[in-house]
C-alpha cells in the first residue's frame, strides 16, 4: 500500500482543515518545500498536493508551489484543486504534476473528463470522490451534489478510470479513524484502485486499510502532529 502524505496549500503555506471547513485553517509550515524535502529524506515516494485556494476559486491559484516542488524533489506528485479546463489540466502537467486529481469537474462535466481519460491516459488522472453522508461534494467541499459516491465511482470506472481517492469529509482532519465501512463498500462494488483519505490517526489505521485492500492511504494531520512517525512509516514501507 502506498503511503501518500498530503500538503494542502492556502496562500502558499502548508495548512490543515477540519471537515473541510476553511474557518478551521491551521498553518503547520510556511514553506511547503521544506516539508516535501522532509518527506523525501524519510523514504516517502509520493505526495498529494492540494491547492485549497484553487478548489475554492475554481481555478488554480498555487501553480508556482507545484512548479517549485516538482523541480526540487523527486516525489511522485498528484495535484488537485481548481482543475476546471483543459488549459488548467495541461498547466498542472507542464508544472510537473505526475498525476492530476479531477473532482468537481468530474461531477460538472463528465463528457469532457471522459475525453481527458482517453487523451491523456487513465494512469495520469485520479478521480476525487469526496463525500459527506455518501453524497459527493465539490468546489473545495463547499457545494453539494445529489450524486451517491458509489454510483459516481462506478460511472467513472465505466469511462476507464482506475485510481480513486475517496475522502469521507466527516472524518477529515479529526484524527478519529477513517471510514472503513464506506471503503469496504467501494471495494466490494467497484473495480478500482482505492486510495483512502480522511481521519487516519495511527499505524493501526494504516495496517487495517492495507488489510482491507486499499492501494494507498493519504495522511496529513497525523504526520504533522506526530501521531504517526517517520520511523513507523519506514518500518511499514
Amino acid at each position: 500500500m502506498k503511503i501518500i502524505p498530503a500538503i494542502d496549500i492556502i496562500d502558499g503555506k502548508c495548512v490543515r482543515l477540519s471537515k473541510g471547513d476553511y474557518d478551521t485553517k491551521k498553518v503547520y509550515h510556511e514553506n511547503p518545500l521544506d516539508i516535501a524535502k522532509e518527506y523525501e529524506d524519510n523514504g516517502i515516494q509520493y505526495l498529494h498536493l492540494v491547492d485549497l485556494d484553487g478548489a475554492k476559486a475554481k481555478t488554480i491559484k498555487n501553480l508556482k508551489t507545484l512548479e517549485i516542488l516538482a523541480s526540487k524533489i523527486n516525489l511522485i506528485i498528484d495535484f488537485g484543486g481548481g482543475i476546471k479546463t483543459r488549459e488548467s489540466l495541461e498547466s498542472a502537467f507542464n508544472a510537473g504534476a505526475n498525476q492530476v486529481t479531477i473532482g468537481s469537474i468530474a461531477v460538472e462535466n463528465p463528457e469532457m473528463c471522459e475525453e481527458w481519460i482517453h487523451e491523456f491516459g487513465a494512469e495520469k488522472l485520479i478521480l476525487g470522490a469526496d463525500c459527506l453522508d455518501r453524497k459527493v461534494k465539490t468546489s473545495g467541499w463547499l457545494e453539494n451534489s445529489n450524486l451517491d459516491v458509489i454510483d459516481f465511482i462506478q460511472s467513472y470506472q465505466k469511462k476507464g478510470i482506475k485510481d480513486v481517492i475517496c475522502t469521507d469529509i466527516s472524518k477529515d482532519g479529526m484524527l478519529e479513524g477513517p471510514s472503513f465501512e464506506l471503503y469496504k463498500e467501494i471495494l466490494d462494488q467497484c473495480k478500482v484502485s482505492l486510495i483512502a483519505s480522511g481521519g487516519i490517526s495511527s499505524m493501526k489505521d494504516l495496517e487495517d486499510l492495507k488489510e482491507q485492500g486499499c492501494s494507498g492511504a493519504i495522511i496529513g494531520k497525523a504526520l504533522y502532529e506526530g501521531k504517526i512517525t517517520y520511523k513507523e512509516l519506514q518500518k511499514f514501507l
